[in-house]
Order: structure tokens, then C-alpha cells, then sequence
């Protein structure tokens, strides 16, 4: 495994929300209710979107807009049109001047499809789904994601885009189980793309991938993060002697490597914490440490609380 395994794996979407929106200009579509993220995809026609508080950002055609759900934001045809629809959560949306008074019934076009009138050629489609990261390994990707990021159309994008657009426009049977995996593999490779372009700033570690000794290093460490691991095995996993492994790994990480493995090791701890029926102990065991004392101790230097606080918080009715 790496880390957009490790990321990614825990939140495998199920029953993920998908709001196709079929309108003709000029129009204008807001979104107010908040969502860890939510994928915006340009299926015909060309947008814009903006998050309150910053500048209108062009979609183009194939494009795929990442939309952390920190802002309500607006996507229009132009950012001067007026806000035409507001759309709440999955089932409540109205146009301005009727309130929410009006929920998504009257707006239904047809399967997952929203809009104002009759879908006619010529149309501009978007397509929105929400996508459930949660946790403290969720929350690890959105913090290295800006509020917004667009990721330009390419070959890669585009069959999954088409697939998209097509399942979202009919009614199958396991129909809901083809979206889920099709918004899986989507976020991945657009996460991909993101992370590439320079501007980006991936998790820890994401780019040291690419590196052919300390990239085996990392894997290790996610493969087995309970695993003994000092500085001279993480070493020996690269090839490499142990100062010049420390040296590269903590050039090309951003961090020192026994820093990475505890700080790795802490948040897998705190989605541990959080599972039904999970005790100190056993998460201690299971991140690498032979007692609960030194696994709390060094927990609450790096989180700033204790894992029993966690504890409870995650019994809280």
C-alpha cells in the first residue's frame, strides 16, 4: 500500500449523493449545505465557480472541480448571472423567490437530474457528487487540498467522466454500486493529476513515492505501521546506510523519519480510538507499542490530548 491507499481506503464510498444539473443560460446554481468534499465535473458546456469570499475560478468542458466544504459556493455561466437555484442537501433545493418552501420535486427532470423546464439540446450539464472523507486520515488529504482545486480535462479523466454522465442519466439495477466505484476511482485519479501540477502541496511523504529507496521505505511503513520500525530497519527496507537514509528520507519527507512513523502511527490511532468497542491498550498494540503508558504519552505529545479523552468522546451518545 502507499498513502493514497492508506487515505483513500477507509472511505470506499457507498451510497455517495449525485445531483446532475441540466440548464440552459444564463443560469446560476448555489450550494449551501456543508460536505467534507464534493467532486464538480463540467459534462458539456463550460462554468464558473465561486467559493464565498474568493474570485470566480473558470471548469471547462471534462474538467473536475475539487470543492472542500469548508464556503457554500456558486457555479454559474457566467459570475455575473444571479443566483437562479439554491441547493441545500440532496433532497432540498428551490429556486430564488420560492424558498425552501420548494424542495427538490419540483426541479426533477429526471433520474438524479435537476433542473428549471425541459431538458433541451444544447443544455449545460454538471454533474455533483459528494464524497464521505471523515476521520483524522480523511481529514490528512482535504488539509493538503486547497478549497478549490481544478484539475484540467485529460485521456484519463474523460472514459470515467463518459461512464459518469451516462449511469447518472438512467436507472439500473446495482446501478448505485457502479456510481460508488466509478467516484472512487475518479477522486483517485484526479487526486493524482492534482498532486503532480506544482502548485499542489500533497500529504507528507506523496512525492517521495517516486523516489526508488525511500519510496520502499514508506510502503513499509504503511504496509505494517506496527511494526518495530527504527531508523536503522527503515534503512535496511531502502538499500541504504543509515545516515544517508535519514539524510534523504527527511529531505525529501519534509520530516525526520521516526517523526513520520509516530505522527503516521497517531492518526491511524485516532480513527482506531473512535471504532466501536476499541480500548487504549488495544490500539497501542495495534500502532506499534508494547504498552498503553508509552502509547499515551507519546499520543498526547503529538495530539495535544489523550487517547482516553478520544476515548470518550467517541462514546458520547
Amino acid at each position: 500500500m502507499d498513502l493514497l491507499d492508506d487515505h483513500l481506503g477507509g472511505v470506499r464510498t457507498r451510497g455517495a449523493v449525485f445531483c446532475r444539473s441540466l440548464v440552459e443560460p444564463p443560469w446560476s446554481l448555489r450550494f449551501i449545505g456543508p460536505v467534507p468534499l464534493a467532486l464538480a465535473i463540467a459534462l458539456t458546456g463550460d462554468a464558473w465557480i465561486t467559493l464565498d469570499g474568493s474570485a470566480p475560478v473558470p471548469v471547462r468542458k471534462g474538467d473536475i472541480a475539487l470543492v472542500r466544504g469548508t464556503r457554500p459556493f456558486t457555479v454559474a455561466d457566467d459570475p455575473a448571472t444571479p443566483v437562479g437555484i439554491v441547493i441545500e442537501d440532496e433532497s432540498t433545493c428551490y429556486t430564488v423567490g420560492d424558498g425552501p418552501a420548494l424542495d427538490a420535486d419540483g426541479l426533477i427532470l429526471g433520474p438524479r437530474t435537476w433542473g428549471i423546464g425541459d431538458a433541451a439540446d444544447g443544455a449545460d450539464t454538471f454533474l455533483f457528487a459528494e464524497y464521505p472523507l471523515r476521520g483524522d486520515v480523511g481529514d490528512r488529504l482535504l488539509d493538503s487540498l486547497p478549497d478549490l482545486a481544478v484539475v484540467p480535462a485529460g485521456p484519463e479523466l474523460a472514459p470515467l467522466t463518459a461512464l459518469l454522465a451516462v449511469e447518472t442519466s438512467r436507472v439500473e439495477p446495482g446501478q448505485q454500486i457502479v456510481l460508488d466505484r466509478l467516484l472512487d476511482m475518479l477522486l483517485v485519479k484526479a487526486l493524482r493529476a492534482w498532486f503532480a501540477r506544482p502548485e499542489a502541496e500533497p500529504p507528507a511523504g506523496y512525492r517521495a513515492l517516486a523516489d526508488p529507496r525511500v519510496g520502499r521505505a514508506l510502503r513499509a511503513v504503511h504496509d505494517e505501521p506496527g511494526r518495530p520500525w527504527t531508523v536503522a530497519a527503515l534503512a535496511a527496507e531502502a538499500g541504504m546506510s543509515r545516515a544517508a537514509f535519514a539524510r534523504t528520507f527527511t529531505e525529501l519527507v519534509g520530516m525526520a523519519p521516526m517523526a513520520y512513523v509516530t505522527e503516521w502511527r497517531m492518526t491511524l490511532a485516532t480513527d482506531m480510538l473512535r471504532e466501536r468497542g476499541a480500548s487504549v491498550a488495544a490500539v497501542a498494540r495495534r500502532v506499534g507499542y508494547s504498552d498503553g503508558f508509552a502509547f499515551s504519552s507519546a499520543f498526547k505529545r503529538v495530539r495535544g490530548r489523550s487517547p482516553s479523552a478520544v476515548l470518550a468522546e467517541a462514546r458520547q451518545p
